[in-house]
């Protein structure tokens, strides 16, 4: 055999083995009802009748059609996902790579398609499983890992406050203080205002909370089990229910339309995505 064609087979066999090792991802489209595992939702800046959706599989971009097409050019949990509210089309998430172990703190800045980890946080690479970004500085960011975290740069890097509340399954920074972050938790609704160190009380009602989020404009929602949706103007904790109407769902996830602020999502227990055009008091499933 010629040299010239065992470099050729060499070369072709080279070849086979990095297709192997790293293989080419198609975009993948599927019914929605087939993305499940939901983490996170997000409202496209670009066609509000469009949802990111953050996943166990990837994150997915809704179409018109009833589907949802994976874009990230990856299938890691994307955790703790949240908008970047300075940056149309800019996200930040934790999670998991496909093969395991911990993402620490990534940012995406071309729609969720490629990410990047700009820090592995304290302790880390941390898993953030509820993130969130504040409204009134966007610069800073708040997670919980084993204890309360917060970065003042726009998350390069992060220092522990405190400890989280017990059993808090969600977190949301205030839109009104930096300083103050809000937990959804199994004993009720908390509200810090020293950035996780110390926690109260942020209702009468103790019953446990699922969810919590704030909005641009002041606006601050929860869902408590046995009352359903509420909703507050900062910086009052004066809770008000918006609706109940979900029977046994139970929401952990809201997004709120930048431009339409009666325009709401949000995904249930079982990975429903549910949509309201009137600010919360009725909804339906979501439909593109």
């Amino acid at each position: 055999m010629s040299a010239k064609k065992k470099l050729a087979m060499t070369a072709a066999a080279l070849l086979i083995g990095v297709i192997l090792v790293e293989p080419v991802r198609a975009a993948e489209t599927l019914k929605l009802n087939e993305v499940s595992h939901l983490h996170g939702i997000s409202v496209d800046p670009k066609d509000p009748s469009r949802l990111y959706l953050a996943s166990h599989h990837g994150v997915w971009l809704t179409n018109p059609d009833g589907t949802a097409t994976r874009v990230s050019d990856n299938r890691s949990d994307y955790m703790g996902f949240t908008p970047d509210p300075a940056q149309p089309g800019a996200f930040y998430a934790s999670g998991h790579p496909e093969k395991g172990g911990n993402l620490g703190v990534l940012v995406s800045t071309d729609g969720a398609k490629t990410w990047k980890q700009i820090s592995a946080g304290v302790n880390g690479p941390v898993d953030f499983h509820s993130m969130d970004v504040s409204p009134a500085d966007p610069t800073v960011l708040y997670g919980h890992y084993g204890s309360v975290q917060v970065s003042r740069d726009s998350g390069k890097t992060w220092e522990v406050t405190g400890k989280p509340p017990a059993d808090m399954f969600d977190l949301a920074a205030s839109s009104k203080d930096p300083n103050t972050v809000y937990g959804a938790t199994r004993a009720g609704l908390l509200v810090s205002r020293d950035a996780g160190k110390t926690w109260q009380a942020a209702s009468i009602v103790r019953r446990p909370a699922t969810m919590v989020a704030t909005t641009r404009n002041g606006v601050a929602y929860a869902f408590q089990v046995g009352t359903g949706l509420l909703k507050t103007t900062e910086p009052s904790l004066a809770w008000q229910p918006v609706g109940n109407g979900f029977g046994d769902a139970i929401l952990l996830h809201l997004a709120v339309d930048p431009g339409n602020p009666e325009r709401l999502y949000a995904v249930t227990d079982k990975s429903a995505i549910l949509a309201s055009q009137d600010g919360g008091k009725t909804w339906k499933p979501f439909r593109s």
